[in-house]
C-alpha cells in the first residue's frame, strides 16, 4: 500500500508531465474568407506569407496576413510546426526585414475569434485558428501538423 505522501508525489508527478504537453493540444487551420477564391495552400506557401517572403495568396491578390498575439501559445505552435522556428527566432527574423525595410511583420489580433472575424470580411486576409473556432464564414485551407 502507498504511502499518502507517495501518492501526493505521483499525482504531482503526472500533473507537470500533463502541463509539459499542452502544444498537442491545438488543432491548428490557416484560413481565408469564405469568399476568397483560394480554396488550399501548401505548407511552404502559408509559411512564405506569414514570414514576409511573399505578398501574394496563390491566386495573384494580395496577402494580409493576420497573427495572434506575442506570447500566445497558439502563436508560437503555429510558428513552432510551420517554419520550424521558435519564438526568438520569429523576432530575429522579423527584426531582420524591418531593419533592412524589406517587410512588416503581420498584423496582431488578440485572439482567434477576432482573426475569424477580420478573416470573415476581407478576402485578402489570411490567419490561424483553433479549428475548433472554424464557421461557415471562413474556410480552413490547411491543417497544420
Amino acid at each position: 500500500m502507498l504511502k499518502p505522501s507517495a501518492c501526493l508525489r505521483a499525482a504531482f508527478l503526472l500533473g507537470a508531465v500533463a502541463a509539459a504537453v499542452p502544444a498537442a493540444a491545438f488543432d491548428l487551420v490557416v484560413i481565408v474568407s469564405s469568399t476568397s477564391p483560394v480554396t488550399t495552400l501548401r505548407a511552404d506557401q502559408a509559411a512564405a506569407i506569414f514570414l514576409g517572403q511573399t505578398t501574394r495568396l496563390p491566386d495573384g491578390t494580395e496577402a494580409a496576413p493576420l497573427d495572434q498575439t506575442i506570447g500566445s501559445p497558439l502563436r508560437d505552435q503555429f510558428y513552432l510546426r510551420l517554419t520550424n522556428k521558435n519564438r526568438a527566432l520569429v523576432k530575429a527574423h522579423w527584426s531582420k526585414l524591418v531593419f533592412t525595410g524589406r517587410g512588416q511583420p503581420p498584423a496582431e489580433l488578440p485572439d482567434g475569434a477576432a482573426i475569424r472575424r477580420r478573416v470573415a470580411g476581407d478576402p485578402a486576409a489570411i490567419g490561424y485558428i483553433d479549428s475548433s473556432l472554424l464557421d461557415p464564414s471562413v474556410r480552413a485551407v490547411l491543417v497544420v501538423q
